[in-house]
């Protein structure tokens, strides 16, 4: 696991290294300092060249400078350029200023001309919180203009450590070393585009000068078997879960089939399938481990609804439903009749933006029956459970889905390019796993079933959605590896499930 910090938990951390732990600031620099120039030697394959500084007036721009001076000392021709009143420096960054112009070096206070091999970007850490303007916004343009490779130092400029937004302008990097821990910026759209290569170097600030206050937002770094809930040797298919899925209509069989698939491939007991009579003989067929519960009539619908959730450990409903009367009928009975764990996906989630009663509905079986919730919306589907419009979202996913989360009282599971998952109380994850072959059809379906798998075995809630994500994730990039990320189908995800849960994952080691 790996924590992935805003700006104020990185200040915070930051300050108590320095003022709890004695640790004096400059020596913190000079680590960051040695941890770029090391960057950018590799980056060059240890061949001299000629470099160019670019320095704001905090103290990312002391670590820009500092940086400078140690590459300067080993050979490289540095040219240091500083942006903004000098009146205006930290402390720290006039220190290193004086320790350079002691060497002998000169300063400017314009964009040099001439061609560099490799540009520092050390403007504006991760401090920014208003669109760049003027000579900043000028400066960065002229940035992205050259050809040198550009290493941006914690943070490319202009990109907002929180939620990874460009501030009018942002530095396009090669490469970003970052210090103690990835920021949301860095992980979040667009700034991940920005930021290139995320390097993350430790330079003494570790996990105790958080001082008990952990950060909110984790990732899973990479997949490793303990993740997963210990299998019981002596358990049998009831010991692992039994999962009922209620899901697809007439049109959409695949839908069902994908998430009950899905379900057992992540390792529960049983799974049921209720849905409607078309879909018997394509299920039968294709997943003849499952058991079928088909109606064609509103009192056979009632009759299994009754003695299906009964049967149920927990239950995934809304995949390939519709949105029509049929639909809010079994979440209505779903929410009022049985308190058993669930996870709502697709049109289940959009029957309840529909509908008003079936949201109270919901909020009241969480708090009366102390129910676990699990919301599966990719980001259309929460914008209209928000009632936002889907860019607001996409520029702040995080904050969104955290607020949504408290006010339904459920864990969220937002899907986009970075999935979110939330829970009530602020805890979340994001996802750094997958590739753009998972933008296909059934996907989600096979995000929920695999959730609900995970669920059946008793995993704690929060922890199955997370970790069915991350996985699904894996799942998709195994899947590109062996395709392509043009021609993978939602059920290619499942077929990498044998090689995922192995100890060993194949395919060159990426996992």
């Amino acid at each position: 696991m790996e924590y992935i910090v805003n700006a104020e938990e990185m200040r915070r951390c930051d300050t108590n290294t320095i003022e709890k732990f004695h640790m004096p600031a400059i020596v913190l620099m000079e680590r960051a300092a040695l941890a770029v120039a090391e960057t950018l030697k590799e980056y060059r394959q240890h061949k001299k060249g000629t470099v160019l500084i670019v320095a704001g007036c905090g103290n990312n721009g002391a670590d820009g400078i500092a940086a400078g001076r140690l590459l300067m000392q080993d050979g490289f021709q540095v040219t240091f350029f500083t942006v903004g009143e000098r009146e205006k420096n930290s402390p720290l960054m006039e220190q290193q200023l004086s320790i350079i112009e002691a060497y002998g070096c000169e300063v400017c206070t314009a964009f040099p001309k001439g061609e560099y091999d490799i540009i520092v970007d050390a403007l504006l850490g991760i401090g920014i919180t208003r669109k760049l303007e003027g000579s900043y916004a000028k400066c960065v343009k002229r940035i992205n203009e050259s050809n040198a490779i550009k290493i941006s130092v914690d943070m490319p400029s202009g990109i907002h450590t929180d939620n990874g937004a460009v501030m009018g302008e942002a530095v396009k990097a090669d490469a970003t070393v970052t210090f103690a821990y990835r920021k949301l910026g860095l992980v979040l759209y667009p700034g991940s585009s920005y930021a290139g290569e995320v390097i993350v170097k430790q330079i003494g600030i570790t996990a105790e000068s958080f001082a008990g206050k952990l950060p909110e937002v984790f990732c899973y770094e990479k997949w490793e078997q303990n993740l997963l809930k210990k299998r019981k040797k002596d358990g049998n298919k009831s010991t692992f879960g039994k999962v009922l899925v209620i899901a697809g209509n007439e049109t959409m069989s695949g839908a069902c089939l994908l998430s009950a698939e899905a379900a057992f491939r992540s390792g529960c007991g049983m799974v049921r399938i209720l849905t409607v009579k078309e879909n018997r003989q394509i299920l039968a067929a294709k997943l003849p481990e499952a058991i079928l519960d088909t109606y064609s009539t509103k009192e056979e619908l009632d009759k299994y609804l009754q003695t299906d959730c009964e049967w149920a450990d927990c239950i995934l409903i809304g995949s390939g439903c519709g949105t029509g009367k049929e639909t809010r009928t079994k979440l209505s009975f779903v929410l009022e009749h049985c308190a058993k764990p669930l996870i709502i996906d697709a049109d289940g989630l959009n029957v309840i933006a529909e509908n008003y009663g079936l949201y109270n509905s919901l909020k009241k079986s969480i708090i009366e029956k102390d129910r676990v919730v699990i919301l599966t919306p990719h980001v259309g589907e929460f914008s209209r459970l928000a009632k936002e419009n889907t860019a607001k979202i996409k520029e702040n996913i995080l904050e969104e889905t955290k607020r949504y989360a408290k006010r339904a009282g459920c864990i969220v599971v937002c899907k986009d390019a970075r999935t979110v998952v939330c829970a009530p109380e602020g805890k979340s994850y994001l996802n750094t796993s997958g590739s753009s072959a998972m933008a296909t059809a059934g996907s989600g379906d096979v995000l929920a079933g695999m959730i609900t798998g995970l669920l059946a075995q008793k995993m704690e809630p929060f922890h199955a959605a997370a970790l069915g994500v991350f996985l699904h994730g894996k799942a998709g990039e195994l899947a590109a590896c062996e395709k392509s990320e043009y021609s993978v189908l939602a059920g290619d995800l499942i077929c990498q499930f044998d090689s995922l849960f192995r100890k060993e994952t194949p395919h060159n080691g990426r996992t």
